[in-house]
């Protein structure tokens, strides 16, 4: 083989060009299976018998999957399922998807987010036994080693038609304004309350939703650190004060507000 050739087959450019903007969902897809969480929501949804009967902890994965691939309904789901077929050998119809969406009344809600906290356990697990350990975030070029940090922020979803809660925001645009909570040490959210647009941002009673559903999920050790970061939506006497009720003999608690 001459040297051009080599070159040629090795060198990976950085010119914008020949991109794959979804093949990182190949990821998204296979680590849920690896992790125990396909399984895992199988035993926590309802599942239905008979002849034709499709795995609905499958299908959940799936309408994740394709959500991030950029689906914004089940029936796109679905086509971009077919599309993908190598990476979903067995698609489920936008029915079935509504169905086992329709599904998820309260009491399942429940077991899914005992579920999603059991695997978020043995993965943070691993993270730890890592060679690199636990990934601690960085602030103003110091590590916070042995700190967990939550970042709880509103954030504002426009739409263009008249979806259920979607009303006109206090920046004058129109849509939803779910609140949410962020891992910022491993990027990920953990909670999200979904709230319809005109919902004011400072809402206490919010915060203290999503703070608790926060909490549940977060696997933190005995005797841990955990710093909460909230923008000025959380500079209020009632929320500093519930706050600082948090921070217990066996979890020391901070934060950061606007």
């Amino acid at each position: 083989m001459q040297g051009t050739e080599w070159d040629h087959r090795l060198v990976v450019r950085a010119d914008g060009k020949n991109l794959i903007g979804h093949a990182g969902v190949v990821l998204l897809r296979k680590i849920a299976d690896r992790v125990g969480l396909t399984r895992a929501l199988t035993a926590a949804l309802p599942q239905v018998t008979g002849p034709g009967r499709r795995d609905r902890g499958m299908a959940l994965v799936q309408l994740a999957c394709t959500i991030a691939l950029g689906a914004t309904n089940v029936l796109q789901a679905e086509q971009l399922q077919h599309h993908w077929r190598r990476l979903f050998p067995c698609p489920v119809s936008d029915s079935t998807l509504r169905r086992t969406l329709e599904s998820i009344d309260g009491p399942v809600v429940a077991r899914v987010e005992r579920v999603r906290a059991a695997v978020r356990r043995a993965v943070w697990t691993l993270l730890a036994l890592r060679p690199g350990g636990f990934p601690w975030i960085s602030v103003c070029g110091r590590v916070l080693a042995g700190w967990y940090v939550l970042d709880l922020d509103a954030t504002i979803v426009t739409c263009t038609s008249r979806k259920e809660g979607a009303a006109g925001t206090f920046k004058g645009t129109f849509g939803h304004m779910p609140l949410g909570a962020w891992v910022a040490n491993t990027r990920e959210c953990i909670a999200m309350l979904l709230r319809p647009g005109n919902a004011p941002p400072n809402d206490i009673a919010d915060h203290k939703t999503v703070l608790a559903a926060a909490l549940r999920q977060l696997p933190l050790p005995l005797w841990s650190k955990l710093l909460i970061r909230i923008d000025g939506a959380a500079f209020s006497h009632a929320l500093l004060d519930h706050l600082a009720s948090l921070t217990t003999s066996r979890r020391r608690v901070r934060w950061v507000t606007g």
